[in-house]
């Protein structure tokens, strides 16, 4: 799930952003239940290059399953 502004990590968000950061966690659901994987699932947001980010552009990953 990619932020249309363009904010380096989570570590760059501010305040203003938090409006985007929510929208992000928020969309999370409806496409876990689009591909019927709502019963289970994890969010991340990689963080640095020792946190496994290698883009320099917030998105959060939605992974189906345990």
């Amino acid at each position: 799930i990619i932020s249309k502004k363009h904010i380096a990590s989570i570590n760059s968000a501010v305040k203003d952003d938090g409006s985007i950061i929510a929208e992000m966690l928020l969309t999370a659901p409806q496409i876990a239940r689009e591909h019927k994987i709502d019963d289970g699932y994890k969010l991340v947001f990689n963080v640095g290059r020792k946190g496994g980010q290698i883009i320099d552009h917030l998105h959060l990953h939605l992974l189906g399953g345990f």
